[in-house]
């Protein structure tokens, strides 16, 4: 039994500098796969990828990555992989990644939400917890999986919620998947809502704006100057938005052909073209708007990164998006 560790940085592989702060730590990142307790578990090979805080990832980095992992998951003597990572865009890498692989064997992600240097680092932890679940068979077939605070959550439905705490990771509305306990990796679901998208490439000019009352959508206009391929909007409720909003996104839609997707603030539910007045989420559908039936607006944007790597149509767009999950 043989578990990759692949380092792309973060919190897990830094240390506390008197003068600096918190810093990345190239001898730490070296060194993650040095904690004893993994060797009673499985082999471990630890390949590093890159070194970065998370804030620096981008959709670039994440599908070189992908298919980093893939040329590594492709051994035959690699059960499976887990990759290590910062906390602050984890849910947007690992959602990228189950959207792209399409892998029988367990990939996994996890973190730390405390450095090495202090006492109560969770960083040995969350690795140990991780492999374990990579290294077992029932985590074959689920997807990206995150792994943190002996919680398994599903890379589609986990997101951050606490800036601090290391109980940080959660999925509003769904829950874990599963749980490690001590020696024991226990499934109680599986995530059913999953896609492949096939992509050779993705579009990284995609905008995330949040609206909000009294909006009158004047950022939306200048969206083509500045080259952006696609926008994702943050709307309220089922995916309803400020009059002067809708009409901006007809614009976009109808004039510069630049795919407008629409999500909820509220991080439970579905948007839904419910609401017919100026502006509610059945007006938008007929203005052009794709409704994004996706948990967060970082991901239905990450979403779109990738989609926009196959086709910039957006009736074909559409059916990444309304239709999932859809009978």
């Amino acid at each position: 039994m043989k578990v990759a560790i692949i380092t792309t940085g973060g919190t897990i592989a830094m240390v506390h500098d008197p003068l600096l702060g918190v810093i990345p730590s190239e001898e730490r990142n070296k060194h993650l796969n040095e904690i004893p307790e993994l060797k009673k578990i499985a082999e471990t090979e630890l390949i590093e990828f890159t070194n970065i805080p998370s804030p620096h990832m981008t959709p670039k980095i994440m599908f070189e990555l992908s298919k980093f992992i893939k040329k590594v998951i492709s051994r035959k003597d690699i059960n499976g992989v887990v990759i290590t990572h910062g906390t602050d865009t984890l849910e947007e890498t690992a959602y990228f990644l189950d959207l792209v692989l399409n892998e029988r064997k367990p990939v996994v992600l996890t973190a730390a939400m405390r450095n090495w240097n202090e006492p109560s680092t969770d960083g040995p932890a969350n690795l140990i917890s991780s492999v374990r679940v990579a290294s077992s068979k029932k985590a074959m077939n689920k997807g990206v999986l995150v792994c943190l605070n002996d919680e398994i959550h599903s890379a589609r439905e986990v997101t951050k919620t606490y800036t601090s705490n290391v109980a940080t990771f959660d999925s509003p509305g769904y829950g874990p998947l599963g749980i490690v306990d001590e020696d024991a990796v226990i499934f109680y679901r599986e995530s059913l809502l999953r896609m492949h998208i096939d992509a050779n490439d993705v579009e990284d000019k995609v905008a995330l704006i949040k609206t909000y009352t009294g909006d009158d959508g004047a950022i939306l206009k200048v969206l083509p100057d500045l080259e952006f391929k696609g926008v994702v909007i943050e709307g309220f409720g089922r995916g309803n938005v400020p009059p002067k909003v809708a009409d901006k996104i007809e614009w976009l839609v109808k004039e510069k052909k630049i795919p407008v997707i629409v999500v909820s603030r509220c991080f439970k539910g579905r948007v839904l073209g419910v609401y017919g007045y100026h502006g509610g989420g059945a007006d938008l559908k007929n203005k052009g708007a794709i409704l994004g039936n996706e948990v967060s607006g970082q991901k239905a944007r990450i979403k779109l990164t990738v989609a926009l790597g196959v086709t910039n149509e957006i009736e074909e767009l559409r059916k990444y998006f309304e239709l999932n999950g859809v009978d």
